[in-house]
């Protein structure tokens, strides 16, 4: 189980490093795909899996809630986490939408397939 595990893990960090490379974004955001990306990877496992949240994965949600200064960075923030996790098999939306609030720095939307990231 854990070898499925790791390969799982590093399908998934391939899959959303991906959309980074291959979603062009022209805003006025000062948070970019890259840095969304970068921040929030360590979820990736707790999405899929679940377990216990790693302490990366709070470290990184609360830089991105400290990054996101604008509603344009809040949009692109939310854009990119939601194509991000389309590309990810398995993601459960109800638990990663639950990493706000159990790090303690809740996430000013919430991110399912049907989210307008516009509004």
């Amino acid at each position: 189980m854990a070898r499925f595990e790791v390969f799982g893990v590093a399908v998934f960090m391939v899959l959303l490093l991906s959309m980074v490379m291959t979603t062009p974004y022209a805003t006025n955001a000062t948070i970019t795909c890259g840095e969304v990306t970068s921040l929030l990877t360590p979820c990736i496992p707790f999405g899929v899996f679940g377990g216990i949240v790693p302490p990366d994965c709070c470290a990184g949600i609360k830089g991105l809630n400290v990054a996101q200064n604008t509603t344009e960075d809040r949009r692109t923030a939310c854009t990119c986490i939601q194509e991000g996790a389309a590309r990810i098999p398995l993601i459960d939306y109800d638990r990663i939408n639950t990493l706000g609030d159990l790090c303690g720095s809740p996430c000013p939307y919430k991110v399912y397939p049907s989210t307008n990231c516009s509004q």
